[in-house]
């Protein structure tokens, strides 16, 4: 006896779009047919006029619990994903106080991760100047990755995050790989943005696109060529964040293609933004790598197209909004809220208006980045894998407004968007987390995800 069948759906498999029924047992596939009896489940789910898709595995979350959890809780940033088709993430070492750099820091987190997600999860560790020597022990209790900064980050305050040398990436990376762990670094050069940023300022500058120019493209080249011959130096399989235009990217495939262990991702807030709708938008739009203009946009999606995006993630990494209020971009929080709309709006701009396959779009919200982070049965509608379902309305549009958002802060950059789509139902190893009609249902039953070798 089956738990569940998802029946009539047009359903993203790996290479292809089919019309087939899911059968599943115990949290997982269990059986896809043509035709599966739904007298031999306890629930069928009719999704015919639906996609049914991999959920997103984002590899690139903030969470801020313990320490900052006025900017985003477990509860509400899972509840967030679920309504936005998120199944799974692999959450960032930063933003909380403290910062996960050391196993005790790594159990008050799972400690508080406990009981409050609606989605599956795995612990990311960081890399700072000062926790070189418990970089081992963080991998041997499991995280999934370690992140590092070659930009500027940090508060200074007691237990916060920090950015590193070069050197010390160099160090980082060479006991990340005696572990055959993986590192994921925010490319920017600290020395000249800083230095652009105060001289902006200096000026009088204050707009959004005032900031974006002084993050010049170059100074995200120049990090990521320097990051990338670090990790070959150290013999480290190495990942490069939210990469925001093609240039970078090309960075990553020539790394690649002289054998470098090289991956990277992009965010939709580039896909779906540009620098010219910044300053109307204001500080809910300000992250760094910052938005690039129209031109580069295009080029993006050109890659998209071509299945030339391995990987799409959020980069949630919401706060308070009085963190968003400053009419001074350089002085407001750079970071976007935008979990609860990957799924639907990248659905919306890439397979229905500008028609990319959903296979390809599954793939770099899913797909790739299980494969890896080593998410055991994460990311893929296949037999044995986790049943992580997303259920997708393509006749359904709706203008976003913020009394839509699970975010604790409910403010967004996509705020007054159409979206032609709609997230019908989201599905975590055979258990409905959320409906259209019902909102979130259920209990917080999300886990620890279990890493493959």
């Amino acid at each position: 006896m089956h738990d569940l069948i998802v029946k009539n759906g047009r359903v993203v498999l790996a290479d292809e779009v089919a019309t087939v029924d899911i059968a599943v047992k115990d949290g997982r596939i269990a059986e896809i047919a043509h035709k599966i009896d739904p007298a031999s489940a306890k629930e069928v789910i009719d999704a015919a006029g639906l996609y049914v898709m991999p959920g997103m595995v984002d590899p690139h979350m903030h969470v801020s619990e313990p320490g900052r959890t006025e900017w985003e809780g477990y509860e509400t940033g899972t509840k967030a994903m679920a309504a936005g088709g998120i199944t799974s993430f692999v959450e960032m070492p930063l933003n909380t106080i403290p910062a996960t750099t050391t196993v005790e820091t790594l159990e008050l987190k799972l400690k508080a991760a406990e009981n409050q997600c609606w989605v599956d999860y795995s612990p990311m560790g960081g890399i700072v100047p000062w926790n070189l020597d418990d970089l081992a022990p963080l991998a041997d209790a499991g995280v999934a990755a370690f992140k590092a900064f070659v930009a500027t980050c940090g508060s200074g305050k007691p237990g916060d995050f920090k950015n590193v040398t070069d050197y010390e990436l160099f160090e980082g990376c060479k006991r990340v790989a005696e572990k055959d762990g993986l590192v994921v670094v925010h490319c920017e050069n600290a020395t000249v943005t800083d230095g652009l940023g105060k001289a902006a300022e200096a000026a009088g500058k204050t707009l959004l696109s005032d900031y974006v120019a002084s993050r010049p493209i170059w100074t995200e080249v120049e990090a990521v060529h320097r990051v990338l011959m670090i990790a070959e130096a150290a013999g480290c399989r190495i990942h490069i964040a939210h990469c925001s235009c093609a240039e970078v990217i090309e960075e990553v495939m020539r790394a690649q293609a002289r054998g470098v262990d090289a991956s990277f991702e992009s965010c939709p807030h580039y896909f779906l933004l540009c620098t010219e709708e910044l300053d109307a938008i204001g500080a809910k739009a300000k992250c760094s790598p910052p938005i690039r203009d129209r031109r580069h946009q295009v080029e993006l999606w050109e890659l998209l197209a071509s299945g030339g995006i391995e990987m799409l993630v959020s980069d949630h990494s919401p706060c308070t909004p009085d963190l968003k209020s400053s009419d001074n971009a350089f002085r407001a929080w750079g970071g976007i809220s935008g979990a609860q709309n990957c799924v639907d709006a990248m659905f919306d701009e890439a397979v229905l208006k500008r028609h990319i396959s959903p296979v390809v779009l599954a793939r770099a919200l899913a797909t790739n980045a299980a494969r890896r982070f080593r998410l055991k049965g994460k990311g893929e509608i296949a037999l044995g894998f986790d049943a992580d379902l997303v259920l997708i309305d393509p006749k359904k549009s709706y203008v976003l407004k913020a009394e839509d958002l699970y975010y604790k802060n409910k403010f967004s950059a996509y705020e007054g968007r159409e979206i032609g789509c709609r997230i019908a139902r989201t599905i975590v190893r055979g258990r409905t987390v959320y409906t259209l009609e019902d909102g979130i249902v259920g209990e917080a039953a999300g886990k620890r995800i279990e890493l493959s070798k």
